[in-house]
């Protein structure tokens, strides 16, 4: 019997079609980015091999990436580095907010409505829906939607980035207090009906039957793992959690069942992380290259993430 560790990259390396443009953008935003956000792109199909991605895979994703304007080309020689755009950078530094976050973030009891005041076809009425239902956005109905703590800013560049500019002028960004809503006792009625929170519980209790198996192993620290197996699984770990973090909306606890399985989800791949990331950034050190040749050091905000932080210090 495979140690749970193993089973999962097992499991990853048997599935029938892999998103590997997604799973870049994981790797992307948890190991490249503290190291400078580029890389040589021989370095990165190297290092997704063993995760059993061909080359020819890697290479049309990044291009496709390239073109949807996530990453840029650099040549160096007769090597290219492919980095972050700007755009990118961005988008990336506004999930870490999320991702690596030791707790969930508090509310200001104000929700965020996005509404759509002018006419829209069904088909933009259907891209919209989706468009911010991976934001995290609830429906009240068909043409407004609501989120506890999003950025509407960053809501509405979301929006362009999905080839949505065209819909911008016609929908209104609202703020709105609980209380001018009817109170705490319609907020949790709204969210109920904004939101499908039985399948989302689904999923993260997915996520925890997955992973707390592999964290029970290098607790009990009796088998060997090497190097490159914890960095494949340090990135499999963010690219799920990532992309359940897309769904949830981070509901306020007020609002949420004292047993919610999203904490216990935080909680365990705040741990989960914290062991892997020595031994995966020596694989990182090793492997990951530019095009000249060099490996660049990672930044000290890595040692930062799901760190807990002190309430006072953040008063002081």
């Amino acid at each position: 019997m495979l140690p749970p560790l193993q089973k999962r990259l097992d499991e990853f390396r048997q599935q029938g079609r892999v998103q590997a443009g997604s799973l870049i953008i994981s790797v992307f935003g948890d190991a490249i980015m503290p190291r400078g956000s580029r890389i040589w792109l021989g370095s990165l199909i190297r290092l997704l091999e063993p995760l059993e991605l061909n080359e020819r895979l890697i290479r049309t994703s990044v291009f496709r990436l390239a073109k949807e304007e996530w990453l840029r080309s650099e040549p160096s020689g007769r090597r290219t580095d492919y980095l972050l755009t700007p755009a990118g950078q961005r988008r990336f530094e506004e999930a870490s907010r999320h991702i690596y976050a030791s707790t969930a973030p508090q509310w200001d009891r104000r929700w965020r409505l996005i509404i759509a005041a002018g006419e829209l076809t069904a088909k933009q009425r259907d891209a919209l829906r989706r468009a911010l239902f991976w934001q995290g956005f609830g429906s009240l109905g068909g043409d407004c939607f609501v989120h506890p703590s999003a950025d509407l800013r960053a809501a509405f560049d979301a929006l362009i980035a999905e080839g949505l500019a065209d819909v911008l002028g016609k929908l209104k960004p609202l703020m709105a207090a609980d209380a001018q809503l009817g109170g705490a006792a319609s907020d949790i009625e709204m969210v109920h009906g904004a939101w499908n929170l039985e399948r989302l519980a689904g999923v993260y209790s997915e996520f925890v039957d997955r992973y707390q198996p592999v964290l029970d192993q290098l607790r009990d620290g009796q088998d060997a793992i090497d190097d490159e197996s914890t960095f494949l699984l340090r990135i499999l770990l963010i690219h799920d959690y990532r992309r359940l973090l897309l769904r949830d909306p981070e509901l306020p606890d007020v609002l949420l069942s004292a047993d919610w399985p999203g904490q216990q989800a935080r909680v365990l791949c705040k741990e989960l992380y914290r062991r892997l990331l020595a031994p995966s950034e020596r694989h990182l050190d090793t492997h990951l290259q530019l095009a000249s040749g060099q490996t660049p050091e990672a930044a000290p905000f890595l040692l930062e993430r799901f760190r807990e932080v002190d309430p006072l210090a953040q008063v002081a």
